[in-house]
């Protein structure tokens, strides 16, 4: 176990991986983002929804989150801070107040800035819409990845490379995004997909240890995957929900 494989062997096995997925044998298990108010795909709305809480989805339960950020816009009095503008002009206390009030941030200090922060950068650069990011730039992976790289203070967690990627997956599921180089968004390395990972054979259990590890699973398995219709966040949640299960199904 851990040992780079073959390539050849590696995709037999990543195609067995799918083939799993695709008939709801890894679980049947909805990923955390289901949990959401089910608005109009192409509405400002949609777009925030699924954008504000994932700047605050690291070290905590992805499931949990989205549940509390479901309740937080099913309230009409919190449901407030999905609006960009009312959160400029809203008092620091009162966005914190609505945040803690269903958990979307355990953080009381710091999340809330993080918030308030995407807010300004929606309100003050992409003139009050989120979607505006991805016209201006050209629904292009690439250019909306290098955007936020630019103006990275702009985008606090949000521009990291773990959350970017995953984000723009998200999108991808749950609004009517359609970016014209998908095959840019990459693997998003979390803990299960890492794992997945090393018992694919993509990476050793050494790589998997190091701090560069999501640069190299990245490039890993977009070498992997460049000469195939595959493409590599379309292996994200196969294995997410294969490492969740603790790899009971084989694909040897």
């Amino acid at each position: 176990m851990g040992d780079i494989m073959d390539n050849n062997d590696i995709l037999r096995k990543v195609n067995r991986l799918l083939d799993a997925y695709q008939k709801g044998l890894l679980g049947g298990e909805k990923m955390p983002e289901h949990e959401n108010p089910h608005l109009e795909l192409s509405s400002k709305e949609n777009y925030m929804y699924f954008t504000l809480p994932m700047a605050l989805n690291y070290q905590r339960n992805s499931y949990v989150l989205w549940k509390c950020a479901n309740k937080m816009y099913g309230d009409e009095e919190t449901k407030v801070v999905f609006d960009s503008k009312a959160v400029c002009e809203m008092s620091e206390d009162m966005l914190q107040a609505y945040l803690v009030k269903y958990k979307v941030a355990l953080q009381p200090n710091k999340q809330p800035i993080i918030w308030r922060t995407l807010c300004e950068t929606i309100e003050n650069k992409l003139n009050g819409d989120i979607r505006n990011l991805f016209s201006m730039n050209d629904y292009s992976v690439e250019k909306v990845k290098n955007y936020i790289q630019t103006n990275k203070k702009d985008f606090p967690y949000l521009g990291g490379n773990k959350i970017c990627n995953y984000w723009l997956y998200v999108l991808e599921q749950y609004t009517d995004i359609k970016f014209i180089d998908r095959e840019n968004i990459t693997v998003a390395p979390d803990t299960h997909v890492i794992q997945a990972s090393v018992r694919l054979g993509i990476i050793t259990d050494e790589e998997a240890k190091q701090s560069n590890v999501q640069i190299v699973l990245a490039e890993r398995w977009k070498n992997l995957l460049a000469d195939t219709e595959i493409k590599p966040i379309d292996v994200h949640t196969p294995m997410w929900l294969w490492s969740r299960v603790k790899f009971k199904i084989e694909v040897e």
